[in-house]
């Protein structure tokens, strides 16, 4: 059905908080690899943008896409001059275009439909739709990913974490709304314990960097990375930690914030009945709840984390122009175990008349990853309640402070 529907399928697969659990389980198989278009539909779209000859800008651009997603793909380039490595983030053509009549339409049939039956405005369909268009527009203008990246490297500048994490340098002169002109980073996913291990001595300590930068970011940007899975968050060669792909970020209210910080204070010491009064202070609802009963319910739910089924693969490939072998570890997980228990947590206090802001979801989603980096790189350490992880701090107002 096309671009727009994938991205659909993967709104609804990434929102809980909004769709019925069978959606959101079913609508996985939306993130799976997209077919690429060839490579001379991708040098038009670099003509049409740079505005002048490709090879005035780029001294070589492979044309086997290192990446192929649902409405961009990524080729490796060397740039005219400096010579750096750099990757070229496309828009396949005709996407937006093709996006924005689609959701327009599916704007309007919301209305129509809310117009028939009043009873449809108590779900919210046309927020939700309006929602899902904004959230997807955003993602293929990557003049505002440039931007997300730009604020996110002021971050790590301000705060002195340069020399523990970075992600990609923009080359605005070569960067539209179509084109994203990055530098090229090399490295390993944080789910390749080989690799890790070869890179540093201790891979939990580099676990515990990039769980401080990232709870560092949420505090002091006006953004936060929103899809942290192990192609996003890589070890480079020099031992930093990288983020990668800011195209899918996150922005929390105040109000979201300060509930988020009570209830992950509340997960680190086991305390449900905080637990239970910061999700109704998240959460929109009329009703007078039974906070409570509402603590017993989450006890039941986060009392079965521990018992989540894990198990480590090791995996050996022998190199195609070599003799050696390389070997890796990664952790599987269950997905529909962890998707159950999410969904369990959002089911409870559904039935207490709770609804919460997509945030929350995406906010939930990047601690489910981290939760499985923890289990591999670090599996004696408590994420929430090591001293060496900072989650709450006076951030915020560091970082303002830097810019007055």
């Amino acid at each position: 059905m096309g671009a727009t529907y994938i991205k659909l399928g993967q709104f609804i697969a990434s929102s809980p908080t909004l769709f019925p659990p069978e959606y959101v389980e079913e609508f996985q198989n939306c993130f799976d690899r997209t077919p690429a278009v060839p490579f001379g539909e991708i040098k038009r779209t670099l003509l049409e943008d740079l505005g002048r000859p490709i090879e005035s800008v780029y001294e070589y651009v492979d044309p086997t896409p290192i990446a192929s997603a649902s409405v961009a793909q990524v080729h490796g380039a060397r740039l005219r001059g400096s010579q750096d490595d750099v990757v070229i983030k496309v828009l396949k053509p005709g996407i937006e275009d093709v996006l924005v009549a689609d959701l327009n339409f599916v704007y309007v049939v919301a209305r129509i439909l809310e117009f028939l039956n009043p009873e449809l405005s108590r779900t919210s369909m046309v927020g939700i739709v309006k929602d899902i268009r904004e959230s997807m527009l955003e993602e293929v203008d990557f003049k505002k990913e440039a931007a997300n990246i730009e604020s996110f490297r002021r971050y790590l500048e301000a705060m002195g974490l340069t020399r523990q994490a970075t992600a990609p340098k923009v080359y605005q002169h070569c960067s539209t709304r179509r084109v994203l002109t990055m530098e090229r980073l090399y490295g390993v996913p944080l789910t390749d314990l080989d690799s890790i291990s070869s890179l540093v001595s201790s891979p939990e300590n580099s676990l515990i960097t990039a769980l401080n930068v990232w709870f560092g970011s949420l505090l002091a940007c006006e953004t936060f990375h929103a899809d942290v899975h192990a192609g996003n968050l890589w070890l480079l060669r020099d031992g930093r930690i990288g983020f990668l792909d800011f195209g899918i970020v996150g922005r929390i209210s105040p109000k979201t914030w300060a509930a988020m910080d009570l209830f992950l204070a509340s997960i680190a010491t086991e305390e449900y009945e905080s637990m239970a009064s910061a999700l109704i202070e998240m959460g929109a609802t009329d009703k007078d709840i039974d906070a409570k009963a509402f603590a017993r319910d989450l006890e039941k739910i986060f009392s079965s984390i521990q018992e989540l089924d894990t198990e480590l693969v090791v995996a050996t490939a022998r190199g195609t122009t070599t003799n050696t072998t390389a070997v890796s570890a990664n952790i599987v997980v269950d997905e529909r175990q962890m998707n159950a228990l999410f969904l369990d947590l959002l089911r409870v206090s559904e039935s207490y008349g709770l609804k919460f802001p997509r945030e929350f979801a995406l906010l939930l989603k990047q601690l489910l990853y981290f939760d499985r980096y923890t289990r591999l790189l670090a599996p004696n350490m408590n994420m929430l309640q090591d001293q060496r992880i900072s989650i709450v701090s006076n951030r915020r107002n560091r970082y303002r402070d830097s810019f007055k």
